[in-house]
């Protein structure tokens, strides 16, 4: 845990059960993450952010995955959405990033309208899954363009114009919904807007950067596909360690045989050996590309396609790996209150997401 102190690990560790009673990160959870600015990671110093680069979030993204998947999971999507940061109007950036509690949240599914006004635009739809919804002060959607009649815009090739838009919090309405068994606490609940008018300063493109600051031009696609992967290596290096300790201390250790005990053993290794490959294979696609775009201004196809097999390559095994050794952490792994049980569900919850799916 290079990146994270003890301090940091026991506080969130201490309050997991807590967060997810609660179904939303406890507030000593996002006093921490306020303090180390991670729902901030993305934006540039020039707006009040760290300013940190992709290659150093990932691995803090895995690291905090290790100690919660409820923790790091919403502080992937909520950075991540942060990240528009780099494509937003310099002085509403400046305005929404001046809040030290400053979350975004949203989804990236095209889930509503925005009709063309004299001042702005009219946004109207449902958007599902917005991890921190509920301590999220600033929600970002994905809209279809309409004209001032109501009539969808369409571009060069004939396909409807899709933009992206900033609303905030007052502006939206929370659907309570969050009812899956794992990432609990990320409170991914839905929200409804409903014939809101925004200025048409708070539209924007993404890989339209307007900072003069490197890393907002990396593809959004791998962006999201490695964030996303390193969670589930996260949690999947968490179970493998947890299970260790639930296999000789399972009521029913006495009646194994020393080869039943080796057998799991080597299973256990076998597990380690798989994820500690593909994460090394993983990185250091990742970093080429990151470095060929630093360097060279530009990422080599085959490389990005590279990067995006093993991100699903990564997040596949994770889950693999976790479920082979799954049957061998006795009853313990299936008692809700447990650690090691939250940990499996919520590894299996991150696993549904649909751009990892193949």
């Amino acid at each position: 845990m290079e990146q994270l102190t003890e301090t940091w690990q026991q506080a969130i560790l201490k309050l997991a059960p807590q967060s997810e009673a609660l179904g939303e990160l406890h507030p000593g959870v996002l006093e921490i993450a306020y303090r180390e600015e991670w729902f901030k990671l993305y934006v540039p110093v020039a707006y009040g952010g760290p300013g940190k680069k992709l290659p150093e979030i990932l691995r803090l993204e895995e690291d905090l995955a290790y100690i919660d998947g409820s923790t790091a999971w919403t502080v992937t999507l909520c950075s991540g959405a942060g990240w528009f940061a780099g494509f937003l109007d310099e002085e509403l950036a400046k305005e929404v990033f001046a809040d030290r509690k400053v979350c975004f949240a949203g989804s990236g599914a095209v889930g509503g309208t925005a009709q063309k006004t004299a001042n702005g635009y009219c946004v109207n739809g449902h958007w599902k899954y917005a991890s921190g919804a509920l301590h999220a002060t600033i929600f970002t959607a994905n809209c279809t363009l309409q004209d001032e009649n109501g009539i969808d815009i369409l571009d060069e090739e004939g396909k409807p114009v899709i933009k992206s838009f900033i609303l905030k919090r007052d502006e939206v309405e929370i659907q309570s919904g969050w009812s899956y068994f794992g990432l609990v606490a990320t409170g991914s609940h839905a929200f409804d807007v409903h014939d809101v008018e925004v200025p048409a300063n708070r539209s924007f493109k993404i890989n339209e950067p307007k900072v003069a600051d490197e890393g907002f031009d990396y593809p959004f696609l791998q962006l999201a596909e490695t964030t996303l992967a390193v969670n589930s290596l996260g949690m999947a290096k968490r179970f493998l360690d947890l299970v260790n300790d639930s296999f000789f201390n399972r009521s029913g250790f006495k009646r194994y045989l020393p080869e039943q005990v080796s057998f799991f053993e080597d299973e256990l290794m076998k597990c380690k050996h798989t994820l500690t490959t593909i994460r090394e294979h993983f990185y250091e696609a990742f970093d080429n590309s990151w470095y060929q775009l630093i360097h060279q201004k530009s990422i080599d196809e085959t490389l990005l396609k590279e990067v995006s097999r093993l991100s699903r390559e990564l997040a596949h095994q994770s889950r693999r790996v976790v479920d082979t050794l799954y049957p061998y952490a006795g009853l313990e792994a299936a008692k809700k209150e447990t650690e090691i049980n939250r940990v499996w569900r919520d590894l299996h919850t991150a696993s549904q997401h649909a751009l990892l799916t193949f």
